[in-house]
């Protein structure tokens, strides 16, 4: 038994996250010693969504002061040696040839990385899928640039199972992996995935994942978003959405028309949004036909609405993979997991089956660098040498789908 720290870099969406976590292996408890999260949200706000070629040129820009960020706050960024003086020529061509494509970034690279001392760092984790791919290619040659320059281990990480290992970390940061029954039911519902995952089917534990339903079209945060834009309401949707409709609740005000629940009667537990979204749209175009104005009390009961909706939907699912599948513990991830209500409605259906249910704590929930340390730790064994070829793939599955 040792200690491992271990870097994570994350970059497949709109946030550049990295940080620094220290295991100790001999209590399974986990110290974060740096931790940055820098939002790209108000960039993409114009767009109604995430543009992946605006995503890739914020990730070379702020990769760097990210990371200096992360290692003063782990107290472990130091000058190096040599100083400041002429840092680019302690770049090697290996390191030149692994940024080519991103020459911003490289250029960076070049004013600050041979200035710094290199950290106590064991493992380098970085997310390689699922996510946008330009957006993933950033961060998977800014960890192998990192790597060559330390001489340090590349562990590639799946974004999902960050997700699920986030919620593997209770109140006093101990790993919780051992202590839980198996197989377990994850729920992960984000921007871009919403899935029903076995974990440990067999007896096997965390490493082992099928995948047992899944969105057929629109994630859930992807409906949130939609809905909200045909609302009237700015991106990121999802929050606001949930805002107004705790509200509605508070008021006593529903929604002018009740709306689908799409799939929510239907054999097998895959899901499918884009009705909903489609049934919001039809509601307001019928108000404007009636002259009914889409003030803010509507709107409030419309939101209500969308979000009971997806609850209710999310709830009857997991319900069904229970039983189907005689877990004893729910295992809850992803970004769209910092909703109350779905939080709520998750933990009324855990106690109505007598589970266990683990859930992230809410600022952990949405893409950081922490979740990518995580997987980096459990995957140690898959670490590779700097100079090996990484790929993303921007549909990399947690695991089969069965």
């Amino acid at each position: 038994m040792k200690t491992l720290k271990v870097l994570g870099i994350e970059t497949s969406c709109d946030e550049t996250a990295i940080s620094l976590i220290e295991v100790d292996e001999a209590t399974r408890t986990v110290k974060i010693l740096g931790n940055t999260v820098h939002s790209q949200i108000d960039l993409h706000a114009s767009y109604g969504g995430v543009f992946p070629t605006l995503a890739k040129r914020e990730h070379q820009r702020n990769l760097v002061p990210v990371l200096e960020k992360t290692l003063a706050a782990a107290n472990t960024l130091r000058k190096s040696a040599g100083g400041d003086a002429s840092p680019a020529s302690d770049i090697s061509p290996a390191i030149e040839s692994i940024l080519a494509r991103e020459p911003e970034l490289l250029e960076a690279f070049k004013a600050a990385l041979p200035t710094m001392a290199r950290p106590d760092i064991d493992l380098i984790a970085v997310t390689v899928g699922p996510g946008l791919e330009p957006a993933l290619w950033v961060g998977i040659n800014f960890a192998r640039a990192l790597g060559a320059l330390w001489n340090v281990p590349i562990v590639p990480c799946n974004h999902m199972e960050g997700h699920v290992l986030t919620a593997l970390v209770d109140e006093n940061f101990k790993l919780l992996d051992a202590d839980i029954a198996y197989p377990a039911l994850s729920l992960l519902i984000s921007g871009g995935h919403t899935q029903i995952v076995l974990i440990g089917d067999g007896g096997t534990g965390i490493g082992t994942y099928k995948i047992v339903g899944e969105t057929l079209d629109d994630a859930v945060g992807e409906c949130f978003d939609k809905t909200a834009r045909t609302l009237g309401l700015a991106y990121p949707g999802g929050p606001k959405i949930s805002k107004l409709a705790a509200q509605a609740r508070a008021e006593g005000i529903t929604s002018p028309e009740p709306l689908p629940r799409p799939m929510i009667e239907s054999h097998g537990l895959d899901f499918s949004f884009s009705g909903l979204k489609t049934a919001v749209l039809y509601l307001t175009k019928r108000l404007a036909e009636k002259g009914v104005p889409l003030d803010e009390r509507t709107i409030k009961g419309i939101c209500r609405e969308i979000e009971d909706s997806i609850t209710d939907v999310l709830i009857a699912k997991m319900r069904a993979a229970i039983e189907k599948y005689a877990v004893a513990t729910l295992v809850i991830g992803g970004g769209v997991i910092s909703n109350t209500h779905i939080r709520e409605a998750l933990a009324k259906l855990a106690d109505d089956c007598s589970l266990r249910l683990l859930l992230p704590r809410t600022d952990h929930s949405t893409d950081n660098g922490f979740m990518i340390a995580l997987a980096g730790y459990f995957n140690k064994d898959k670490a590779v040498d700097a100079s090996t070829t990484l790929k993303a793939d921007g549909t990399l599955a947690i695991g089969p789908r069965v």
